[in-house]
């Protein structure tokens, strides 16, 4: 497996709060990550685990959707309902707020704008206020508007990231789920500072239930945030690690890439079906882009200047639930003409009958006078 080693070493103790500073290892949670690298012959009594035998779990067994299964049983079942260390499973990482102040960046059609971004930047310098430490960015499949950050954008934003000094969290769930022609360059591919710290998910791909994911950056890095991990929630949940490992064991690295290629093709088809039921229902009412990437459709809605009452309030008297465009704002009180319609999981019938009934609900809105006298684009 790659190892993720920046070329330049750098100092990150400028990008850390002072409740992050002053966090220190749990010689508890040490004791565990000691425990599971010990050679088999160490005998440890340690650790505050139950007894696996009190359990009440014999065995799972986990079925696939092309007919094989596997069983947890025995040590790999007593493992996958312990205490682990906070880092992960150690067999699957061998297979791979508190004050903080927002800070908008412009955005266009194709993400966030390089040049808006200095400018922001620019601006925040030259007036003396405090300047960012992290940038947080969905660069593929931004959520809520679906939009890929291009290779040149990306790279601008990296060389600013470097100019101002401050860091990157990659944000990439939807990384497999791409509707252009090539996969999209990641941020971590560009990092020669060790500036990106990169999040992956496994709920877009395998289960949103497993509450799984993980992280590629520096190693001081990686560490700061074990030890939040140690004094917050201790660890990812075991079982689903366990279950994780044996998938991606089973698999190998081919079927692995065959499931993203499936599920990738499955939810364009579907991208592609809520477009045409958009055009159908919202001519002449809101426009959207077709998205490039993940799970959504972001429609913008002409002579509305807020969606946030006609979506929560009157939407579910109409029978039609999305999600207000305020909601995904850096300021969500500030008004917003926007909606988000997931695409992911309603059959074509139920997307039809969702925007044929959006439709009417924004006809109503437009009567009831909630409007403005051009559209809020």
């Amino acid at each position: 497996m790659h190892k993720y080693v920046p070329q330049i070493k750098m100092d990150y103790s400028h990008f850390k709060t002072d409740v992050s500073k002053r966090r220190r290892s749990a010689a508890t949670r040490e004791l565990t990550k000691i425990a599971y690298a010990a050679p088999h012959n160490v005998i440890s009594l340690a650790e505050g685990m139950p007894n696996e035998e009190t359990f009440p779990f014999v065995e799972m067994r986990v079925k696939l959707n092309d007919g094989s299964s596997f069983v947890l049983e025995g040590e790999e079942l007593g493992a996958a309902l312990q205490y682990i260390p906070s880092q992960g499973y150690p067999l699957l990482l061998q297979i791979a707020p508190h004050l903080v102040e927002l800070i908008p960046v412009v955005q266009d059609d194709f993400g966030i704008d390089p040049i808006g971004l200095r400018e922001t930047l620019r601006s925040r310098r030259y007036s003396g206020k405090k300047m960012p430490k992290i940038m947080y960015i969905n660069a593929t499949g931004a959520n809520p508007t679906g939009t890929v950050l291009s290779l040149e954008r990306r790279k601008e934003i990296y060389r600013i990231a470097c100019e101002y000094n401050f860091l990157i969290l990659d944000d990439d769930p939807y990384h497999f789920m791409y509707f252009t022609e090539e996969a999209p360059k990641s941020f971590l591919s560009l990092d020669t500072e060790g500036r990106v710290i990169r999040l992956d998910s496994f709920s877009k791909v395998l289960s949103s239930g497993l509450r799984l994911g993980f992280i590629t950056a520096a190693a001081p890095l990686v560490a700061s945030i074990e030890l939040h991990m140690q004094s917050s929630h201790l660890h990812a949940p075991t079982l689903s690690q366990v279950i994780a490992y044996k998938l991606l064991k089973i698999w190998g690295y081919e079927k692995m890439m065959e499931h993203f290629r499936r599920i990738r093709l499955f939810y364009k088809q579907r991208r592609d079906l809520i477009a045409g039921l958009a055009k159908k229902h919202l001519h002449g009412l809101a426009e959207f882009s077709l998205p490039s990437a993940g799970f959504f459709l972001w429609i913008k809605v002409w002579g509305i200047k807020d969606t946030w009452k006609m979506v929560m309030q009157r939407g579910v008297t109409h029978g039609v639930l999305m999600a207000p465009g305020a909601a995904f704002m850096a300021d969500p009180s500030q008004p917003c003409n926007a909606i988000r319609a997931s695409f992911a999981k309603a059959s074509y019938e139920e997307m039809d009958l969702a925007l044929e009934r959006l439709a009417i609900l924004i006809r109503e809105e437009l009567v009831l006078g909630d409007s403005i006298t051009d559209s809020e684009i």
